[in-house]
C-alpha cells in the first residue's frame, strides 16, 4: 500500500520526535510491504522566520492533498512578541481549518510499566485507565464571537457558545464509530441542566443512538466527568463533548496517565486525511539535546495507521515494540524512576525499531 504523508517537523524539539517516529514507520513500511511517501511542511515559528507567516497557503495545500499529516511541536518564546495573527499557534488553528478536521481524539492510556508515576492511588490505577476522549474542534465558544464592550461604565465582555444540529452530528458519529472500534461504550458529556447548546447535544445523541444498537449510550454532566476521571476512569471508554469541555477534559485525562510525553491525539475529519501528534509542547529549553521522549509522536503514528490508514496489525506492531522496550527498563527523562536504564531521544527510537516484528 503506498500512502503520502506531509510531514510538519515544527519547532522545539519537533524536528527530533518527528524523526524517530520516521524511522519507525519505514521500518514498519519494510515488514509489512508498504510505501510511505513524505512531503516536508513548514508551519509554526520556523515558517514564520522563513517565509514571514505560520502556515503559508502552499504549505496548507500539501497537507490538504496528502493522505496524512503527521506533526511534532510548533511555538516557543523566540516568537512570543509576534503580532497575535501571526503567532505559531495560529498556523495549528489555520491547518485544523483547511483540513476540515472537527474531531480531537486523545486517548487516556497508563502504560502498566509506568503505574507509579501516576497521581491517582494505587488501588485506582490497578483498575486500569484506558479510554479515548472525542472533542469537536472547530466549534463551540472558541469559534463563536468575542467582543468587549461598555455598558454602564464599565467593560462587560461577551463570548458566544453556538453549535448548529449538523455539527453536534458530524461529532456524535465520530464518537459512536470509535466505541465501535473499542468496546462500544460511549459517554456524551454536556451540561444540559444550564445549556440551551447542551440540550441539543443530548437531543442529537440520543437520536443518533438509535443507528448504532451495538453501542451503549450513556449521558453525563461536565462537572461530574471532571470528578468521576480522578474517582474511577475505569468506568470509561469513549468520552465525546463539545470543544471547551475536551479542552478541559481532556488535559485531566492526560495527568492521570503520568507523563504527557506518553500521549499521542488525532484531528479528523469527513475524510481518512487526519492531523497526528503528541500532546505536549515544543519545549525549547531541552531542543537540540537529545533527550525529548519521542514516544508519545511514535504513538501518534501508531494511531494514522489505525484510523486513516485501517492498517491495525502494523499499529498493533508499534505499540507492542513500545511496551516491550518499557518492559526492559528504558525510559526517557522525563519518566525515568530509580532502577531503570535512561535513555535519550535516539537511543529509544532505536529500542522501539529493535523491537519491532510482524505479528
Amino acid at each position: 500500500m503506498n500512502r503520502n504523508i506531509a510531514v510538519i517537523r515544527g519547532d522545539g524539539i519537533g524536528p527530533e520526535i518527528v524523526n524517530q517516529a520516521l524511522l519507525v514507520l519505514k521500518r514498519v513500511a519494510e515488514l509489512y510491504g508498504h510505501t510511505f511517501t513524505y512531503t516536508d511542511v513548514d508551519m509554526g515559528g520556523c515558517a514564520i522566520d522563513k517565509w514571514g507567516d505560520p502556515l503559508p497557503q502552499e504549505m496548507l495545500q500539501k497537507c490538504i492533498e496528502s493522505d496524512s499529516v503527521l506533526l511534532g511541536a510548533v511555538g516557543g518564546p523566540k516568537w512570543n512578541d509576534v503580532p497575535g495573527h501571526m503567532r505559531p499557534e495560529k498556523g495549528l488553528l489555520r491547518l485544523r481549518a483547511g483540513m476540515g478536521v472537527y474531531s480531537n481524539n486523545r486517548p487516556a492510556k497508563i502504560w502498566p510499566q509506568l503505574a507509579d508515576a501516576s497521581p491517582l492511588k494505587e488501588s485506582i490505577v490497578q483498575k486500569g485507565i484506558d479510554f479515548i476522549i472525542v472533542r469537536e474542534l472547530i466549534g463551540g465558544i472558541y469559534f463563536g464571537k468575542h467582543e468587549t464592550v461598555e455598558e454602564n461604565g464599565e467593560a462587560v465582555s461577551i463570548d458566544e457558545l453556538r453549535y448548529t444540529e449538523s455539527e453536534i452530528e458530524r461529532i456524535g458519529r465520530i464518537g459512536f464509530e470509535t466505541a465501535q472500534k473499542r468496546n462500544k461504550k460511549l459517554c456524551s458529556v454536556e451540561k444540559s441542566n444550564v445549556l440551551d447548546s447542551s440540550r441539543l447535544w443530548k437531543k442529537v445523541m440520543h437520536r443518533l443512538a438509535a443507528e448504532y444498537p451495538d453501542v451503549e449510550l450513556s449521558d453525563m454532566l461536565v462537572d461530574n466527568c471532571a470528578m468521576q476521571i480522578v474517582k474511577d476512569p475505569s468506568q470509561f471508554d469513549v468520552i465525546v463533548t463539545e470543544n471547551m469541555f475536551g479542552d478541559i477534559l481532556s488535559d485531566e485525562a492526560s495527568m492521570i496517565t503520568g507523563s504527557i510525553g506518553m500521549i499521542p491525539s488525532s484531528s479528523l475529519g469527513a475524510t481518512g486525511c487526519g492531523l497526528y501528534e503528541p500532546i505536549h509542547g515544543s519545549a525549547p529549553d531541552i531542543a537540540g539535546k537529545d533527550i525529548a521522549n519521542p514516544i508519545g509522536t511514535v504513538l501518534a503514528a501508531a494511531m494514522m495507521l489505525r484510523y486513516s490508514f485501517d492498517m491495525a496489525e502494523e499499529a498493533d506492531c508499534i505499540e507492542n515494540a513500545v511496551s516491550a522496550v518499557l518492559d526492559a527498563g528504558y525510559r526517557t527523562g522525563d519518566i525515568f524512576s530509580e532502577g531503570c536504564k535512561k535513555v535519550g531521544c535516539t537511543e529509544m527510537g532505536s529500542l522501539i525499531i529493535e523491537n519491532l516484528k510482524k505479528g
